[in-house]
């Protein structure tokens, strides 16, 4: 039974830390730093992330890419995070709708982008900074 207890416990929190909005999973004491990302992924430019927010509360999320089939640039993944934390504030939002401009969802990254990381430390750094985002989304 105290096991039982334990998982229920941890599972409340870890239930508790995913609501958490606003807070992201990677900071400098994981060697990460956002400002240092967002400038390496200025340099990455191409596509928007588009947000309306209709009257009745549902959001409508575009991933406008079309000539990459919707793939994330550097710049697209920092207008995501811009839109996030939109989302986060717009107390009315009742839902979201995800799509992909010109009926294409995604390609994921921008292989152009991801290849012109100089080090893996880069490509590890954007994965955090996606992590992040990407959770903060998700709550």
């Amino acid at each position: 039974m105290a096991k039982s207890l334990l998982k229920t416990a941890s599972l409340s929190g870890r239930t508790k830390l995913l609501h958490q909005t606003g807070l992201s999973l990677y900071s400098t004491s994981h060697g990460f730093y956002e400002e240092e990302v967002k400038k390496t992924l200025q340099q990455f430019p191409g596509g928007s992330i588009d947000l309306q927010k209709e009257d009745n509360g549902i959001g409508i999320l575009t991933l406008n890419n079309p000539s990459r089939m919707n793939a994330f640039s550097g710049v697209m993944m920092l207008q995501l995070l811009e839109k996030v934390i939109e989302l986060e504030n717009w107390t009315e939002g009742k839902g979201l709708i995800v799509r992909g401009a010109k009926n294409t969802f995604s390609s994921g990254s921008d292989l152009n982008a991801v290849k012109s990381l100089g080090t893996p430390e880069d490509g590890m750094a954007v994965c955090m900074f996606m992590q992040n985002t990407l959770t903060r989304f998700m709550r």
